[in-house]
């Protein structure tokens, strides 16, 4: 346990010391995240989510198609086990399947073993409680106190009280059948492109919306391994774009390795993001009174085409900070329906708990039915704005005093009130390094090009 402390301090992978990051706990398999971590992980986590169950606790355990899956799985089962846990190993499948699995199964907790859209040789453990949701920060920091700090001693059940490992054969159509479940109709006569990430989506997408009954083609659905995110998925859609017009396809949908996020392509090749996907299908909504309080949440990285799409068609907007936990945390607070990120990881809190890149694909496939409208036609509704990110190195001691640098804050307001609403700046530091981000937004990429980099200079020479 020393080792671990000592390798998770604030010079180990985590800056902020903690084990778990924004999502879960995250770093490269076999060198950061270990087997001895995974096990400790287990045990811990099973502690902490079913210390008040009167019952032998059943915990859900799924990944995505990374070579060091195998390897993460058996250490965590066995921290599982040695609880007193009764383990269910649904092998691969998306990230929203655990977490849909685990309401549907009455379980009283659900791991995913993914690193999402990072290189193949990063992994990662993200708890789900049973109810389907991530975890709070309190747990997650009792976790770790448990595991850095010995904080609570956890006694290890023996004879027929250790647990044990079991299948179920059924996960990947009872994940299906619900994607399905969520649209009245079925997707006849739509020519859909997908780009599975050689991820978590391999198997599921393909069948769901043949199952609907789409003609589809697919590529990046071979995963071996090492694959996965490898110049393809949603982090790479160029691939995609082009794919979408060798076959004319209506609409292509590219995921990410776990697949809670997804990215289209409309039937000329043209990316369609999150902000414009959010905007499609919440228009439709509103149209058919589904969208509560007719609000969306996005976070302040959303593209202010989105707010001047939003102003113009009478849908409020929350803004949060970034991080699909933010958005999650204000729909459940404020009883919103619909949020989420540029990025595609979008959450339809009527039907999931966490961003479901299947469901998104699917819920926007059924506007295009259903509309008899072309996507690059749905997808004009928004006009998205150039933006352009510059970073300013600065001390790290100072990267949280912009705010307080008056010529900074004299050109930001300056800048803000040149644009009048159709640009805007956004500043904000870096969580991991001695950066200061500057983001800018406007009609003209050029002239918005030069203040950034304007900006960024003034900001490195105030606070460098």
């Amino acid at each position: 346990m020393k080792s671990i402390k000592k390798f998770y301090s604030k010079e180990g992978l985590n800056v902020l010391g903690r084990l778990f990051g924004t999502d879960g706990v995250r770093g490269v398999a076999n060198r950061e995240l270990t087997g001895e971590l995974a096990y400790k992980l287990g045990q811990a986590g099973a502690y902490v989510l079913t210390s008040e169950t009167k019952h032998t606790p059943k915990i859900l355990v799924g990944m995505d198609t990374r070579i060091s899956g195998d390897m993460l799985e058996a250490a965590l089962t066995a921290g599982l086990c040695s609880v007193g846990a009764e383990v269910i190993s649904l092998g691969i499948v998306p990230t929203p399947a655990v977490a849909y699995l685990t309401r549907l199964y009455n379980a009283d907790a659900g791991v995913v073993i993914s690193a999402s859209h990072n290189p193949a040789e990063f992994n990662g453990i993200k708890f789900f409680n049973s109810k389907g949701y991530k975890l709070s920060d309190a747990l997650e920091e009792r976790i770790e106190a448990i595991i850095l700090d010995g904080a609570e001693e956890i006694t290890l059940p023996v004879g027929g009280s250790v647990g044990k490992k079991g299948k179920i054969d059924t996960q990947i159509d009872d994940y299906v059948n619900f994607i399905k479940s969520t649209i009245k109709g079925d997707l006849k006569g739509l020519k859909i492109a997908i780009d599975c990430a050689n991820g978590a989506a391999y198997e599921v997408a393909p069948k769901a919306l043949k199952e609907l009954g789409a003609e589809i083609f697919v590529i990046n659905n071979k995963p071996d391994g090492v694959n996965i995110n490898c110049n393809c998925g949603s982090t790479h859609i160029e691939q995609l774009q082009k794919f979408v017009v060798e076959v004319g396809a209506d609409v292509g949908l590219a995921f990410d390795g776990d697949a809670d996020r997804v990215l289209a392509v409309d039937e000329n090749g043209k990316l369609v993001d999150g902000d414009q996907i959010m905007s499609i299908i919440g228009l439709e909504l509103k149209k058919e009174g589904k969208l509560a309080k007719d609000t969306i949440v996005v976070t302040v990285m959303s593209n202010l085409g989105f707010d001047i799409m939003a102003k113009r068609e009478g849908i409020n907007v929350e803004k949060t900070k970034v991080g699909d936990r933010y958005v999650l945390e204000n729909m459940i607070q404020n009883g919103y329906v619909l949020g989420g990120e540029q990025s595609g990881h979008i959450i339809f809190l009527e039907h999931n708990t966490t961003g479901d890149g299947l469901l998104t694909g699917v819920q926007l496939l059924n506007v295009v039915k259903s509309t008899g409208k072309k996507l690059s036609e749905l997808a004009s509704v928004m006009r998205v704005l150039p933006q352009v990110l510059k970073n300013a190195k600065v001390k790290n001691e100072n990267k949280n005093k912009y705010l307080d640098d008056p010529v900074v804050c004299k050109m930001c307001k300056e800048l803000e009130e040149e644009f009048k609403g159709e640009g805007r700046v956004l500043i904000r530091p870096s969580g991991t390094e001695p950066l200061v981000r500057v983001m800018i937004e406007g009609k003209d990429q050029e002239y918005i090009t030069a203040r950034a980099i304007e900006l960024a200079k003034v900001i490195e020479e105030r606070l460098g």
